[in-house]
């Protein structure tokens, strides 16, 4: 009797073994990234007081012009981005890799640290800095074409990817007829819409959350007003609250709008169809397209020069930030990698249920989805709602709580990436494997992963790229003692000493290089297993 419940109930796991491994990514997910959504629709009665922010209509106002200066930031970053992802997938220009190399560094750094180096170089007192520069640079406008050049890189990148897996033979067939410039936006650019949709769709969720760029600058944005009511002089809880509920439509809408536009069509973004074509000839436009992108470049790569030679002008040498530093390196380290290996292991599980049309695995890709457009303070006040609380204590007073925040924000990074990858592999791997008495697990395990280990490792990359830049998240719940370096250079870039909050930037900008060096040659190595 007690065999024959013991194998009945082992083939029952064995029939739902893909659910349940499903499941156990799932909890992640929902811990991290649900709850706190959740949490904050059942506080909406106690937001009630706060709502009258919104009667002077000061509220209003701070929201939409937060939307059009996400907006702006976009338009520019698509301006930019375009035809510089063009040029970089597929043109004829003197240098490419190392033209996208330099353009895209910027990307990879928190925004408010490019900012920093535009301060030193067009301040009032910066290299190159007069009244007038300042007053540009401290408006709007400096923070639209701070965060644009800051956000174009995204655009590039995807546009690129892009125009490298569309259909070789489309391509050749207008090349017989047409010029490069009736080619590429005749061709290529309307085939990349995917690309374009996404990226528009990542550069205006990051804008709108950025926190620390704005408050440098002195431009008053919607985060600004909830981090002052969580975190600054004007402590008021209950108005945060009122003030992120506010933001959930647009959150929702959002989503609905990357249900409609993005979802499986980023999975073409990255394509294997477009292997090895000649780059189309500029002819005679060549060399002014080539200078024109590497002057985008260089700019791009600017502040961060400007960096390194302000860290180094100080009476106390280039490592006087070091008695400064504390031990907010090994927190983000610490922080990053951890959340980047749940995530890269819980996207693995995902990632690979969407691709291969798991319902179950949409569901958790669309919450993935909603907590990544949800702005970042909003999902931080639900995050505080959850786990501050003294019997979760031992998540919220450390740094496991910097890992749930990552896990809430990023968790979409992951899923889509290793989707895009597995989408790409033939299924008749998995059933042959399936058909000859291999469970969900080992299928996974032995035929998935090592097929797409690079993609793996490329999303664990990402995420911990991520998690190293992250200020908005990190700076709402940050435990005591144990802040991020990103937040350590944001609370004293008001009265620290310039060179010493240079050189934290320095220092952060290294960290990022061998993170990026490092993962890689990890990258490359799992290509040649």
């Amino acid at each position: 009797m007690v065999e024959a419940m013991g194998r009945a109930l082992s083939t029952s796991v064995r029939r739902h073994e893909s659910l349940l491994i499903l499941a156990g990514a799932a909890i992640l997910l929902l811990a991290t990234a649900v709850l706190p959504l959740v949490r904050l629709v059942t506080e909406i009665p106690d937001a009630i007081d706060g709502f009258a922010l919104f009667r002077s209509g000061r509220a209003w106002r701070l929201l939409g012009r937060s939307i059009l200066l996400s907006g702006a930031t976009t338009m520019l970053a698509l301006c930019i981005g375009v035809p510089l992802g063009l040029i970089v997938g597929r043109m004829d220009v003197p240098g490419r890799r190392a033209l996208w190399l330099i353009h895209a560094f910027p990307m990879f750094l928190p925004p408010f640290l490019i900012a920093l180096g535009w301060f030193h170089l067009l301040g009032q007192n910066g290299f190159l800095g007069s009244e007038e520069s300042a007053s540009v640079l401290f408006s709007a406008a400096g923070l639209v074409t701070i965060l644009g050049l800051t956000f174009a890189p995204v655009v590039t990148s995807l546009v690129a990817l892009g125009v490298r897996g569309i259909d070789v033979s489309l391509e050749e067939a207008a090349r017989l007829v047409a010029g490069p410039g009736h080619v590429a936006f005749r061709i290529l650019l309307p085939a990349v819409w995917p690309a374009l949709a996404l990226a528009t769709t990542v550069v205006f969720t990051l804008t709108f959350s950025e926190l620390g760029v704005p408050m440098f600058l002195r431009v008053e944005v919607f985060p600004a007003a909830v981090f002052a009511r969580l975190g600054g002089v004007d402590y008021a809880p209950g108005e945060a609250l009122a003030l992120v509920l506010a933001l959930l439509p647009m959150a929702v809408l959002l989503f609905l709008l990357e249900r409609k536009f993005v979802s499986r069509r980023s999975f073409e973004v990255v394509g294997v169809r477009g292997t090895a074509t000649t780059p189309l000839s500029l002819g005679r436009w060549r060399t002014p397209l080539a200078a024109a992108a590497w002057a985008v470049a260089l700019a791009s790569a600017a502040p961060i020069v400007v960096l390194f030679l302000r860290a180094g002008i100080s009476s106390n040498g280039p490592f006087a930030f070091v008695d400064w530093v504390a031990g907010a390196p090994f927190n983000s380290l610490l922080a990053a990698v951890t959340a980047a290996t749940l995530l890269a292991l819980s996207g693995f599980v995902i990632g690979h249920g969407v691709a291969r049309g798991s319902r179950f695995a949409a569901v958790l890709d669309a919450l993935a989805v909603l907590a990544f457009v949800t702005p970042a303070a909003v999902l931080g006040v639900g995050l505080i709602g959850v786990w501050n609380r003294p019997q979760t204590g031992f998540v919220y007073g450390t740094a496991a709580i910097l890992v749930v925040g990552y896990c809430a924000r990023y968790a979409l990074v992951a899923i889509r990436v290793v989707a895009s990858a597995v989408s790409q592999m033939p299924v008749d791997l998995e059933r042959a494997a399936a058909a000859s008495g291999a469970g969900s697990g080992r299928r996974l395990l032995r035929i998935v992963l090592p097929l797409n280990a690079r993609s793996v490792g490329f999303a664990w990359l990402l995420g911990m790229i991520f998690c190293l830049r992250d200020l908005e998240t990190a700076v709402l719940f940050y435990p005591p003692g144990g802040e991020p370096l990103t937040v350590r250079i944001f609370t004293l870039e008001a009265n620290g000493p310039e060179p010493v909050v240079a050189g934290l930037g320095v220092l952060h900008v290294g960290i990022t290089a061998v993170v990026l060096v490092l993962g890689s040659a990890f990258i490359a190595r799992c290509t040649r297993w």
